[in-house]
C-alpha cells in the first residue's frame, strides 16, 4: 500500500513541478507564499489519486464503520481552519472526503485537495474516539496547511529525482531509502527529510488544536504514537530520527500532552472521549490480513475465495495486494506478476495482447496446459530497455470463466538462473480443493469484558489465531503484557 501511495505522488510531484509555480496562500498562516500548484490542481490531484486508491485497495465495507469516520471527521473538518470565517471562500467551499481502507497496515494520510484515508489496520490499534479525532485533525491539517505542494516546490531543486530513487527502493525491493543514495546526494536528502518533520510536527499541532476545540481530549492521541513505538520497536525497523521522514514516536508520545494543556490553557474543556462508541464501531472488524483473499500455505499461495494455488519458490518474497500477487526473488533480480487480465477472452489472446507491445521481440509461443488440465498459452520474450534487456515468459490460463496471466521477467544475463522457477509456478497454477482452506474465514475483533481482575497476558486465549503473538494483541488494547487489569474493562481480542 505505502508502495502505491508514494509512487503516485511521486509521479504527480514530477508532472506537476515541471510547470511553473504560484504564490499562493496558506489557509494556516493566511500568508501568501510560493508553491508547485494552485488549489484547483490539488483538487485535481486528489480526485485523479482517490479513484486509483480506492480500486487498488478498495474500502472496507461496513456502512456504519464509514459513517461513524464520517461523522468525527466533520466535526473535527467544522473547527479546522478550512472552514474558518477568515479564510478564503475557495478553500471554505471544498469539500472533503473521508476514506477508510480495507488493508491491515496501520496508516493514515492525506491527498492534496480533501481526500483523507484511514485504514481498519489504524483502526483497530485506536482505543477511543479522541484518538481517531487527533488522527484525523493531523490529516486535515496537512491539507489546509497545503504541505504536499510546499514539498513539490521544494522537490523543483534538483531533487525529485533523488526522494523517488529512494522511496521506490525502499518499497519495492526492501532497500534502506538511504543506501541508494550517493554521497553528493545526502546533504540534500537530510534536508528534505527535516522538511518533513518540520510538516508533520505542524500537522501534530494543528490535530490537537482542532481536537481540543471539538471538545476531544487531545492528549489521548499520545497513546497512538506509543503504540507506533511499541510496533516499531517489535518489528526491528526503526531508524535513527535523523533519516526518518517522521519525528521519532517517542517524541510524538510527549508532546501531544504538552500540546493539549496548552489549549486547556486557553479555556477549551477537552472531555470527551467516547471509548464504548468506538469500541462498538470496531467490534467485529477484520484484523489483520484477510485470508479470504489469499495466504501462504506449506509453500502454495492459495486463494480461498477463487479457489486456486501455485506454488512459491523457496526463498522466493510474495506480496499479496488486492489486484495482483508479486514474487521477488531472493537476489532481487528477478520478479513475476500475477493477476486476472480481464479484458481478454481466451489465454492466447491474452499473451498475445501482451506480446504484441512496440519493442518486444518474440523467441517462441506456444499453447501449453496448466495443472495438466488447464488451457494455456505462453511466450518466451525479450524485451528491449535502455537500461538492459529484459527476457520474461508471459504465461495465461484459462480456469473458473476467467484469464489469469503471469509475467515472470528478470534481466536477459539472469535467465538461466530463473528460468526454471519461471516456467514451474504457472505450470502448477491449479484448482484448491483443501476444504479446510476453502472455509477459512478472516480474523475478527471480539470485545468482550474482562471477568476477572487479572494480569493482562493471564487473560488471553490459550492459542491464538494466524500466528498472532500476545504482545501483537497487547499492543493493539495499549496495554502491557503484565499491566494489572480490572473486572468489567473491555478488551479488544482477535478470533477467529
Amino acid at each position: 500500500m505505502f508502495r502505491f501511495v508514494r509512487d503516485s505522488m511521486v509521479l504527480l510531484l514530477v508532472v506537476l513541478t515541471a510547470g511553473s509555480c504560484t504564490i499562493q496562500k496558506n489557509p494556516v498562516t493566511g500568508k501568501s507564499r510560493l508553491l508547485a500548484y494552485s488549489w484547483s490542481q490539488e483538487v485535481q490531484i486528489g480526485q485523479e489519486v482517490d479513484q486509483e486508491l480506492t480500486a487498488q485497495f478498495g474500502l472496507y465495507d461496513d456502512e456504519r464503520v464509514s459513517e461513524y469516520v464520517n461523522d468525527v471527521s466533520g466535526v473535527i473538518l467544522a473547527k479546522s481552519h478550512m472552514r474558518r470565517d477568515d479564510t478564503d471562500r475557495q478553500f471554505r467551499e471544498t469539500e472533503f472526503f473521508f476514506r477508510v481502507l480495507d488493508s491491515p497496515v496501520v496508516n493514515a494520510f492525506a491527498l492534496p485537495g480533501g481526500y483523507v484515508y484511514v485504514t481498519r489496520g489504524l483502526l483497530v490499534h485506536l482505543n477511543n474516539e479522541a484518538q481517531l479525532a487527533v488522527v484525523i485533525g493531523h490529516e486535515i491539517g496537512h491539507v489546509a496547511a497545503r504541505h504536499a505542494s510546499q514539498r513539490a516546490f521544494r522537490q523543483t531543486l534538483g531533487q525529485i529525482a533523488v526522494i523517488g530513487g529512494a522511496v521506490l527502493g525502499q518499497e519495492l525491493l526492501g532497500l534502506p531509502g538511504e543506501s541508494i543514495l550517493n554521497l553528493s546526494s545526502q546533504a540534500a536528502q537530510l534536508i528534505f527529510l527535516s522538511y518533513s518533520r518540520d510538516a508533520e510536527r505542524e500537522s501534530d499541532r494543528l490535530g490537537v488544536e482542532y481536537a481540543a476545540m471539538a471538545g476531544y481530549a487531545a492528549e489521548e492521541g499520545a497513546a497512538f504514537f506509543t503504540s507506533l513505538k511499541r510496533m516499531s520497536a517489535q518489528s526491528g525497523q526503526s531508524i535513527p530520527t535523523m533519516l526518518s521522514s517522521h519525528p521519532d514516536p517517542g517524541e510524538r508520545e510527549k508532546a501531544i500532552p504538552k500540546m493539549a494543556e496548552e489549549w486547556a490553557r486557553e479555556g477549551y474543556e477537552q472531555t470527551i472521549r467516547n471509548e464504548d462508541s468506538y469500541f462498538a464501531m470496531i467490534d467485529g472488524m477484520t484484523y489483520g490480513e484477510n485470508p479470504r483473499e489469499g495466504f501462504v500455505d506449506n509453500g502454495q499461495f492459495v486463494h480461498p475465495e477463487l479457489a486456486f494455488r501455485f506454488p512459491v519458490p523457496d526463498r522466493w518474497q510474495l506480496i499479496n495486494q488486492r489486484n495482483e500477487v508479486i514474487l521477488l526473488s531472493d537476489s532481487q533480480d528477478a520478479v513475476m506478476i500475477f493477476r486476472i487480465d480481464g479484458s481478454s477472452a481466451t489465454a492466447r489472446e491474452s499473451v498475445q495482447s501482451f506480446i504484441g507491445q512496440e519493442g518486444i521481440t518474440v523467441n517462441s509461443q506456444s499453447e501449453t496446459r496448466s495443472g495438466e488440465q488447464y488451457t494455456a498459452y505462453q511466450a518466451d520474450v525479450t524485451i528491449q530497455q535502455r537500461e538492459g534487456n529484459l527476457r520474461a515468459l508471459i504465461y495465461a490460463v484459462e480456469y473458473d470463466n476467467r484469464i489469469y496471466r503471469f509475467i515472470n521477467y528478470t534481466l536477459v544475463t539472469s535467465w538461466d538462473t530463473h528460468v526454471s522457477a519461471f516456467s514451474s509456478v504457472p505450470e502448477q497454477f491449479n484448482r484448491l480443493t483443501d476444504r479446510s482452506i476453502l472455509r477459512i474465514q478472516p480474523v475478527r475483533l471480539n470485545l468482550v469484558a474482562a471477568p476477572r481482575a487479572d494480569r493482562f497476558q493471564n487473560l488471553l486465549p490459550s492459542t491464538l489465531p494466524m500466528n498472532i503473538t500476545p504482545e501483537e494483541v497487547a499492543i493493539v488494547n495499549q496495554v502491557e503484557l503484565d499491566e494489572q487489569i480490572p473486572a468489567g474493562r473491555m478488551l479488544k481480542i482477535p478470533a477467529q
